[in-house]
């Protein structure tokens, strides 16, 4: 791999800036008859909670225009099966490893990371766009109150680990958020999460999500995602992990010029499971044929009118 792609990221270094995004890769597995995941910057596993869940009903994706709408509702066998049965086998793999940690209290994100912290993980991403039980279900990620304080629990509980805070797109502020969250703790800060979207079948006049609204990702949010990473780098002094509807090797180098250090592909991967590997390619080349030494040269470079 050259040397063009290496970053540094919250004193981790990665061998190129792209990272499949939690919920859309799995832990690896199903990629690697594909390719080796060692190409890859790195991963951030499925998103672990304390405890098994079974998700949302079905029907639970849907695509639309430009995009996917998705319900899931975190899946995941829990963070004792991840340790214990996904985390070894992706260590053998030659990439930074990320751990998407999501709870339903501050107390129960608190827990989980101390359950993470002695692992041998490189980072953890803390998503706060979960419903917060204890606070009438209104996201972590929606008051910068309650962002900070979670994030301040988790911070507590990381001796050694960075952490990254992934935000939510569904606030009035972005960047009051991203500030409350950098206060409170944070090392990083990966954005945008999905944005809330909703599609009815007009025949049946039932929403084609069991649980009516659901997660908008891919293209049609890319420019959303591109503003907000653009806002927040400006906002903090902490490094952005961009994502939100990068789907071409352009769409990474854009959300880098925007503000981003690194980036994470999500939805594309549904569409093209060699996504990622043609980003990198993609970059490379880019980066050859500009003679650009490396590409963390390109980040926040956007020269706004």
């Amino acid at each position: 791999m050259s040397e063009r792609l290496k970053v540094n990221f919250c004193g981790v270094e990665f061998k190129n800036p792209v990272v499949p995004a939690s919920g859309t890769y799995g832990y690896g597995r199903e990629y690697e008859s594909l390719y080796p995941l060692s190409k890859l910057g790195g991963i951030s596993v499925k998103g672990t909670t304390l405890y098994p869940r079974q998700g949302n009903p079905g029907p639970r994706v849907a695509e639309t225009p430009a995009g996917m709408l998705n319900s899931v509702g975190l899946q995941n066998g829990g963070a004792k099966k991840f340790l214990e049965y996904e985390l070894p086998n992706l260590l053998t793999k030659d990439t930074r490893i990320i751990a998407n940690i999501a709870g339903s209290t501050v107390e129960e994100c608190a827990e989980l990371a101390a359950l993470i912290e002695p692992s041998a993980v490189d980072m953890v991403e803390l998503n706060i766009s979960c419903p917060n039980v204890a606070q009438g279900g209104a996201a972590f990620g929606t008051d910068c109150t309650v962002a900070a304080a979670v994030t301040a629990a988790v911070r507590k509980e990381l001796k050694t680990k960075p952490l990254m805070v992934k935000l939510s797109p569904n606030v009035t502020s972005i960047t009051d958020i991203a500030k409350s969250v950098e206060a409170a703790g944070a090392d990083a800060l990966s954005l945008i999460n999905t944005l809330l979207g909703m599609r009815i079948d007009i025949k049946t006049r039932r929403p084609v999500l069991k649980r009516n609204v659901g997660g908008l990702s891919g293209p049609a949010v890319f420019p959303v995602a591109v503003r907000m990473v653009w806002q927040t780098a400006n906002a903090v002094k902490i490094p952005v992990m961009g994502m939100g509807g990068i789907a071409t090797w352009e769409d990474a180098v854009e959300m880098m010029m925007a503000g981003a250090s690194a980036v994470q592909v999500g939805a594309a991967i549904f569409n093209d499971p060699y996504a990622p590997v043609k980003i990198i390619d993609g970059m490379e080349r880019w980066c050859r044929e500009n003679n650009i030494a490396n590409i963390s040269e390109i980040v926040g470079t956007v020269q706004p009118w």
